[in-house]
């Protein structure tokens, strides 16, 4: 990569940097530190333990984080509601420890409000519709709390939707998961179908009277991953409106990755560890497996093939950047941690992509597929009140 490439990178970023639609810092929070921003200051450099700290978020272009307030589905009713409402907190909390560095945004307004005061704008995901309990009221509140987008599952079925990683139920969406997405583009809250199965995704986009998003996920056709989109869903996203933002998950990304990750799960699994354990034993555990089977090398040039195709398939007006930084521990090597963007748009600009499109990419998407969802629940509030449609209502008592 020639420094030339590398410095009309970081100008490009100056004046359209990334919007990041998944970074999982606050859960990582919750796990090192118990969200103590005394015990990890994210002022000074945390790469011995994080993916993200401030200065590397400058260091990277990134001017808008939507910061995932994930919780595990395993967590289950109200406890899952509690815990993600303590993601939120953090969240706040971080925006207020340092307002010279972050600007908590709910509009696409604020979004360029921040980008305007040098500081990142702060948005919230929440990821997984186990958030909201099978609840509309509490959607509703999530949403007056700041979160700007529910990832309709995680890694387990909701009652209402199929996950990509469980055993199909619904079919897709129960009659109270399109209200769910009906009640969402009602407030304002962008329909996020990363983790969902593919019929959940089409389901949904068929549902959504506003443009939906996936917030870190890449192209099924150049990885067969099922946490990854299929083309024939990428090919309904031009005329939904939506934006694909593509992660950097290493088996998301290589086939040769995802095949050493599920013989890797299948190590920690005869050992006796789940597979999304990531306790220190696990972890552990892997790393043995790992010191003699090598991980097969990821680069930059992987996580730039797959925007390719997302931009030859769908245009480059619908698609964007989700890292899942600290949430994943398998990144390409030259891409590994929030600090890291110049090298992928010096890729980019390297294989000729015009510095418009990559403004696109960045930032203009991303901060119009937001401002449509505040249109269209301006719309819809004028003629639609409050769904208080339960589940048991809409899809009958459940078994």
């Amino acid at each position: 990569m020639t420094s030339p490439l590398l410095a009309r990178a970081h100008a490009i970023l100056r004046d359209t940097p990334v919007v990041d639609g998944h970074n999982d810092l606050p859960w990582a929070m919750r796990i090192e530190a118990g969200y103590d921003l005394d015990a990890i200051d994210l002022a000074k450099d945390q790469s011995a333990r994080l993916h993200t700290d401030l200065d590397r978020l400058r260091a990277g272009g990134v001017g808008a984080q939507f910061w995932s307030v994930f919780v595990p589905s395993d967590l289950a009713g109200d406890a899952a509601v509690s815990a993600t409402l303590e993601q939120i907190d953090f969240v706040r909390a971080l925006t207020e420890r340092f307002p010279d560095r972050l600007q908590l945004a709910c509009t696409a307004d604020a979004m360029e409000a921040a980008r305007a005061a040098g500081r990142i704008a702060s948005l919230m995901g929440a990821e997984g519709g186990h958030s909201i309990n099978c609840s509309l009221a509490t959607l509703r509140a999530l949403h007056r709390l700041g979160v700007r987008y529910l990832t309709l599952t995680h890694n387990d079925n909701v009652p209402w939707a199929d996950s990509a990683t469980d055993e199909p139920k619904a079919g897709g969406l129960t009659a109270f998961g399109v209200e769910v997405v009906r009640e969402m583009n009602r407030v304002g809250m962008l329909v996020d179908l990363s983790h969902v199965s593919p019929d959940t995704m089409r389901a949904a986009i068929a549902t959504s009277e506003a443009p939906v998003i996936f917030s870190h996920s890449c192209a099924r056709a150049l990885c067969d991953h099922p946490r990854n989109i299929p083309d024939d869903v990428l090919a309904t996203l031009p005329a939904n409106g939506g934006v694909a933002m593509a992660a950097f998950v290493g088996y998301f990304l290589l086939p040769a990755a995802k095949d050493w990750a599920a013989a890797a799960d299948e190590y920690a699994q005869a050992n006796g560890f789940l597979r999304m354990d990531w306790s220190p034993e696990a972890t552990a555990c892997r790393q043995t497996y790992e010191a003699t089977h090598p991980r097969p090398p990821l680069t930059v040039a992987t996580v730039a093939d797959h925007l390719d195709h997302l931009r030859e398939l769908v245009g480059i007006d619908h698609i964007g950047l989700g890292s899942d930084f600290d949430g994943t521990n398998y990144l390409p090597t030259d891409l590994n941690d929030v600090a890291g963007y110049p090298t992928l748009i010096a890729e980019l600009l390297s294989r000729g992509w015009s510095e418009p499109d990559i403004g696109k990419l960045t930032w203009h998407n991303a901060v119009r597929v937001l401002r449509d969802a505040e249109d269209v629940a301006d719309k819809l509030q004028r003629t639609r009140t409050p769904s208080n449609a339960t589940i048991n209502q809409l899809d009958g008592p459940t078994p």
